[in-house]
């Protein structure tokens, strides 16, 4: 008898629905369909017809945006408003890959610069790069899944997915409207099972490319265990520092921190969690964040009302609050929050000056903490912002240009936001960690490129 998957509420714990695990026997078999599809290039989904696909897919999701709004907002709580703001992007995400593929394409190779590579032309073409395997996070459960899955059918990978086992229903919503579009089925297949079977899945010699979203222990730890020879993307979490200097635009900065802090409940990967005003203005800060921090609405996802939703579970909310404490213990202010509500709600919680040993300080608190430090040197506070394993995206606020070009150079990240909060993304945009925060680029059309592969051809001709 096979186990079932129980995907229940974040918010309250009710059971939303049932779901069969799958055995190694199931994933193997979906694991060779997908090989013996990859190693055959008669096989392949012609082009045209891959863009058809996209853009029905594209339409279907538009048309029942509202209905996977309310399920992923159900399974993962982040609220609705929010769920419907994640749908749309979906849709544009789904969109930009039907647009981008046209935008594969090679490079001319000179040739006839010396005498030996006379009479020859060279140019490369871009190729699938084979089986697609996707471990996805339960944060974005329905756009993420989209970044990992619709790249590679645009490319022409099949690909298995492995959503969160705590939101796969968004998952099966994407796939069920790639097969409603036109996908045959073996080209896309989801696999609901355990991290056992989940490794086994990944470090088989079979499986081309590795795309990882997730926790860095998990991330790093699978990609030690990779088959010689499979490429991987790997989005691990940050630590998001924002600079803001004396002159900048509070009254425009900081509700756009509080959202980049507080959306979600702090669950995103470049969530705003480390914010170093100028000691003239960080008090100050610290306060307007909290008031309006304070202001917003804690509680059910699926209200209308609601702006900061539940943590994903009741572990993590503890976790959160022990973090919170020990700041405190060490000599941080605690200016608004600081208690859950509930068994997996948290109050947002804005805290000036928690010592850079803290916990809260060295790692992603993943939750509706902000933290303000003081700062009395610019260069320094950039050190401080520094200082940690992660580099994701940053930002700063200044209206002085010279200061914003000089501290986007000095600020170690993959993206510097100017006058923006950490959070800002459009899915067309190259977006990924280094150091410990990932590896490789996403973005749809990054991606796209990273399931590829370049082939050069060489044609001799004595006619040439």
């Amino acid at each position: 008898m096979s186990k079932t998957l129980k995907v229940c509420s974040p918010y309250d714990g009710s059971l939303i629905s049932e779901i069969n695990m799958d055995d190694w026997e199931k994933v193997e078999t979906v694991l060779a369909v997908s090989h013996q599809l990859a190693s055959d290039r008669d096989n392949l989904i012609p082009l045209p017809k891959r863009i058809e696909i996209l853009e029905k897919t594209a339409n279907i999701v538009e048309e029942r945006a509202e209905e996977f709004a309310l399920e992923a907002a159900a399974e993962g709580g982040k609220p609705l408003i929010d769920s419907r703001v994640e749908l749309a992007r979906a849709v544009q995400g789904i969109r930009e890959a039907a647009r981008s593929v046209g935008r594969l394409v090679g490079r001319e190779i000179p040739m006839g610069m010396t005498v030996s590579s006379l009479n020859r032309i060279a140019f490369t073409v871009r190729e699938p790069i084979g089986v697609v395997v996707s471990i996805s996070a339960f944060n974005h459960p329905f756009n993420l899944i989209v970044h990992q899955v619709v790249p590679a059918i645009a490319v022409g990978c099949p690909v298995i997915v492995k959503p969160a086992g705590l939101t796969p229903l968004s998952c099966l919503n994407l796939v069920g409207a790639l097969y409603e579009a036109g996908l045959p089925e073996e080209w896309c297949r989801v696999v609901v099972c355990d991290r056992t079977i989940a490794e086994k899945l990944v470090t088989d010699s079979r499986v081309a490319f590795f795309s990882f979203i997730g926790s860095g222990e998990v991330g790093w730890g699978l990609h030690s265990k990779l088959s010689h020879g499979t490429r991987a993307a790997l989005e691990h979490g940050g630590v998001a520092p924002v600079i803001i200097e004396a002159d900048a635009d509070l009254e425009d900065a900081l509700p756009l921190l509080a959202k980049g802090g507080f959306y979600h409940a702090g669950q995103v990967c470049v969530s705003v969690q480390r914010v170093y005003a100028d000691e003239s203005i960080a008090e100050y800060v610290a306060d307007r964040l909290a008031e309006l921090g304070k202001a917003m609405v804690v509680g059910d996802p699926k209200d209308e009302k609601t702006e900061v939703g539940p943590l994903i579970t009741e572990k993590e909310a503890d976790r959160i609050d022990e973090w919170v404490k020990e700041a405190v213990d060490k000599g941080g202010t605690i200016i608004t929050g600081g208690n859950k509500i509930g068994t997996t709600c948290y109050e947002p919680t804005v805290i000036l000056n928690p010592p850079d040993d803290a916990t809260l300080s060295r790692k992603e608190i993943f939750g509706p903490v902000i933290s303000v430090y003081s700062y009395k040197d610019r260069k320094e506070a950039i050190k401080r912002a520094n200082s940690l394993e992660y580099s994701f995206q940053a930002a700063l606020f200044t209206k002085d240009l010279d200061v914003a070009i000089d501290t986007a150079n000095r600020l170690e990240a993959a993206a510097v936001m100017v006058n923006d909060h950490t959070a800002f993304r459009v899915d067309w945009m190259p977006f990924g960690g280094r150091k410990a925060s990932g590896l490789g680029i996403g973005g749809i059309l990054p991606t796209m490129e990273e399931m590829t592969e370049e082939k050069m051809i060489v044609i001799r001709s004595s006619v040439i």
